[in-house]
């Protein structure tokens, strides 16, 4: 497989990622736990479907268990905080603050041996959390109390993927087959805290069922695996400056959907946090010249 074309396929991952909150609103009234349960034993399965049929199931025994832990902690730990979020304050606003993490990762990256921050990469965060606190405030200088605990965790969600992101770096490289395990293994986990925590609630409708159906198959599913992919194989720096789209593109899903009212501070809000990392972003690929 060529650079292009895997970094091709990495860019299927940010478009279906674009339809992470459209999706994940489609599910309710399903509780996180449960939907997590359903969306990774989906996409698990997808994954084993994979496997048999490249015949690359061989490549899973090599995986260190620890790979496994870590894998598993990071996928289950982001879905379950990003759908509490969802359920607990507005979709748009949500999203775009749980989509800090493409900063964050920039941020965080400066921590690794060998990488140093630059004077970019702190205006970029100053930036970008200019436009989460616009989202928070809705530009009045106050905050929607009732949504303080989504938004929370739409934070927490942010940290989760972007520390899972960088420490993974440190893991070495693993067969994209693996991501299968992770998936079913976060199945298996969510579903005992679901039956422990939450009450069962299934879909109330056909849209609901599609919508889980979806969520499964794509960004909770295909997008890890074409993902793995891309940022293995593929230019890993084209890509995360293009990750930075996803919180655009997933607004513009939402408003023309209809979900989220396409107003002038949701969109000031999501430029802001995308021109932040874009400055991020600036800012690393001038050290890594240096």
């Amino acid at each position: 497989m060529t650079r292009l074309r895997a970094t091709a396929i990495g860019f299927l991952a940010i478009l279906l990622w674009s339809f992470l909150a459209l999706f994940t609103v489609g599910t309710a009234p399903v509780p996180p736990l449960q939907l997590n349960a359903i969306c990774f034993g989906i996409g698990g399965t997808i994954g084993l479907i994979w496997v048999a049929a490249t015949g690359t199931g061989h490549t899973l025994r090599a995986v260190p268990l620890r790979v496994y832990a870590f894998g598993t902690a990071g996928l289950l730990g982001y879905h379950a905080l990003y759908f509490s979020a969802l359920r607990l304050a507005p979709a748009a606003e949500a999203g775009l603050i749980a989509y800090l993490w493409p900063l964050l990762i920039v941020l965080f990256s400066g921590l690794l041996p060998g990488e140093r921050l630059r004077s970019g990469h702190v205006l970029g965060a100053l930036v970008a959390f200019c436009g989460a606190a616009l989202i928070v405030t809705r530009g009045s200088g106050g905050f929607e109390g009732a949504a303080l605990p989504g938004y929370g965790l739409a934070l927490l969600c942010a940290l989760t993927w972007s520390g899972y992101s960088v420490l993974s770096r440190r893991l070495g490289a693993t067969p994209t087959s693996s991501v299968a395990v992770f998936c079913l293994a976060s199945a298996a986990l969510s579903l005992p805290m679901h039956l422990a925590l939450e009450p069962t609630v299934w879909p109330d409708s056909a849209m609901g069922w599609a919508s889980v159906l979806a969520l499964g198959a794509g960004p909770v599913g295909l997008a890890f695996y074409v993902w793995d992919i891309g940022v293995k194989r593929g230019d890993i720096q084209i890509l995360g400056v293009a990750s930075y789209a996803a919180p655009l593109l997933s607004t513009l899903v939402l408003v023309v959907t209809g979900i989220a009212a396409g107003s002038a501070t949701l969109f000031i809000a999501a430029g802001l946090i995308a021109a932040g990392a874009a400055l991020a972003a600036r800012a690393s690929a001038r050290s890594s010249q240096a």
